[in-house]
């Protein structure tokens, strides 16, 4: 049968896995919060979903380092940037209508409520009407679309828990409602609270292509969060900003957030060690003989590459803390493995494959076509 490979990141030049988070937000009596006809129709206020975006957006842009923190692991740090995820850039995508009506409301450019464009959906079987949905398709290269009614956290690795995503998307859009209520209760306008923090932090919202490496250029030189690396990304957890968000929340206190760190560290760490040593052991137990039987193939390299590997795991388990041991774990596992699986790589391409001890490539690619009884066989039984 077929296996789950809940890894990020199994296969060189193959896409690898993730999960989107859908995450949206409603009532205590059911009125979803990012539906513009339901809340507006709900609060009387044709301009409650607007006033309710911009502190989304402004919870975006003061708090994308804890949205990367959540979805830091040694596997994602495989795929983010890459053509088959979202980059480490926390930007969001409303869509072009809704980015054009945010515009001219925080520009004071016009009035009335926000009407999203909707189109027809056929699927073409007569059991099943045409369905209606929003007209302007999520964007796939962007880490937080809306996507009609929620938002869509694209960047989740495969092998995460996604409690502690939602526990900051909860926190920091909690946090930027209650500051919005406070205002308001002192006597400021709804929709000037909204207008100013939609002008302050503008630079988040981005409709275009994520992968364009000057895209992404352009969203880093705007200020826009990018943290590349994500044991630096777990780092941020207990800056002095965070610290106080989540303990002005009764979320977590300053020192439970230092816990926090040190666990996922030390699971990053012990994540890339568990990898390093099966590493070692598959090079000493199967390419080493290999190469030896087929007399053939990059010995001096492979044998160099044991040691190299093994010093790089003895590093890490001398570092003095959490954070030092994950950030030479990093580097173990992004740079140093990576090289020494080039040279495996360059030993399977020569060893005959009568000599090859571990799966190729081709078997554990398609494993239907090249283990196990042909289609032939199985039908003619």
């Amino acid at each position: 049968g077929l296996a789950a490979l809940l890894q990020e990141k199994p296969f060189n030049d193959v896409n690898g896995s993730g999960k989107h988070n859908n995450w949206s937000l409603a009532t205590a009596d059911g009125v979803q919060l990012f539906l513009p006809k339901a809340i507006n129709a709900a609060t009387n206020n044709e301009y409650a979903f607007p006033i309710i975006m911009a502190a989304v957006v402004a919870a975006l842009d003061e708090h994308g380092d804890l949205l990367r923190m959540s979805i830091s692991s040694p596997g994602n740090d495989f795929r983010l940037g890459a053509c088959e995820a979202p980059p480490a850039i926390v930007s969001t995508y409303l869509g072009e209508d809704m980015t054009f009506y945010l515009e001219h409301f925080k520009d004071g450019k016009g009035t009335g409520e926000y009407i999203p464009g909707v189109k027809s959906l056929d699927l073409g079987v007569s059991e099943i009407l045409p369905l209606e949905v929003p007209a302007e398709d999520r964007n796939r290269t962007s880490p937080f679309p809306y996507g009609g009614a929620r938002f869509e956290f694209r960047a989740v690795g495969s092998s995460q828990n996604v409690s502690m995503v939602n526990t900051v998307l909860n926190t920091i859009t909690a946090e930027k409602f209650g500051e919005f209520a406070d205002r308001i209760d002192a006597g400021e306008s709804p929709t000037d609270v909204a207008i100013e923090a939609l002008n302050k932090h503008w630079r988040v919202i981005f409709n275009g292509n994520n992968y364009d490496e000057d895209s992404q250029q352009m969203l880093t030189d705007r200020g826009v969060w990018r943290i590349d690396s994500g044991v630096e990304a777990i780092h941020t957890l207990t800056s002095e900003k965070n610290t106080n968000l989540f303990e002005k929340m009764n979320v977590m206190t300053k020192e439970e957030c230092e816990s926090r760190e040190i666990v996922l560290h030390d699971h990053y760490t012990g994540t890339v060690e568990m990898e390093a040593l099966s590493l070692v052991d598959m090079i000493n137990q199967h390419i080493i003989p290999s190469v030896k039987a087929a007399g053939i193939g990059p010995l001096a390299e492979l044998e160099a590459a044991v040691v190299t590997v093994s010093e790089g795991v003895a590093g890490v388990h001398a570092a003095e803390t959490s954070y030092e041991k994950a950030q030479l774990a990093r580097v173990l596992r992004l740079e140093t493995m990576i090289d020494v699986r080039e040279v495996c790589d360059a030993a399977e391409t020569v060893v005959p494959a009568n000599l090859w001890t571990l799966a190729t490539y081709k078997e554990l690619l398609f494993l239907d076509s090249h283990v196990g009884p042909s289609i032939e066989e199985i039908y003619e039984d």
